[in-house]
């Protein structure tokens, strides 16, 4: 496998209109609300890497935003929510034209692993990720359940990722 031993920041961004309207802009570790499941999932998952949270609006300018100043610090940002087909789930659409590089895999096994899990219904998820100028972004749904799915695939995959994103293998 062609992968160095990185060190590496990562930065949290929950994206849910429901806790943004009852919480208002979150900005800080310290801050994440207790009905974050998910965003606490991967806090516990990265606790000693975390440098970041954000809890926005299902807003494609306060997303990108988010994402954007997270990457000042952060080498990885993994988001949570607003990846659904609801119309205000737009995830997605703020971040997809950004990635200098997709990583259609991740998507691909997201559902694969999903599927086996959910049946039929994986067909839902646009989990996917990107490349932003060498960093990488992990866009998961907002459930818990499936937000340990997707640590599982990118906890195993993260430090090759990166390599291969940063042009180290």
């Amino acid at each position: 496998m062609h992968e160095k031993d990185l060190d590496y920041k990562v930065a949290i961004i929950t994206v849910s209109s429901s806790r943004f309207n009852k919480y208002g802009a979150l900005k800080g570790v310290e801050k994440i609300p207790a009905d974050d499941e998910s965003g606490r999932e991967i806090f516990e998952a990265f606790k000693d890497k975390v440098v970041s949270y954000y809890l926005v609006s299902d807003d494609v300018l306060q997303i990108r935003s988010a994402v954007f100043e997270a990457l000042q610090i952060a080498d990885v940002c993994i988001l949570t929510g607003g990846t659904g087909l609801n119309p205000k789930d737009l995830t997605i659409e703020a971040l997809e034209d950004l990635f200098e590089k997709k990583i259609e895999g991740f998507g691909e096994i997201f559902r694969m692993q999903s599927f086996k899990e959910i049946g039929y219904s994986a067909i839902l998820s646009r989990a996917t990720a990107g490349i932003i100028n060498g960093k990488v972004i992990f866009c998961l749904p907002g459930s818990k359940k499936a937000v340990l799915l997707g640590l599982d695939i990118v906890k195993s995959s993260l430090k090759h990722i990166l390599s291969h994103a940063k042009g180290l293998s």
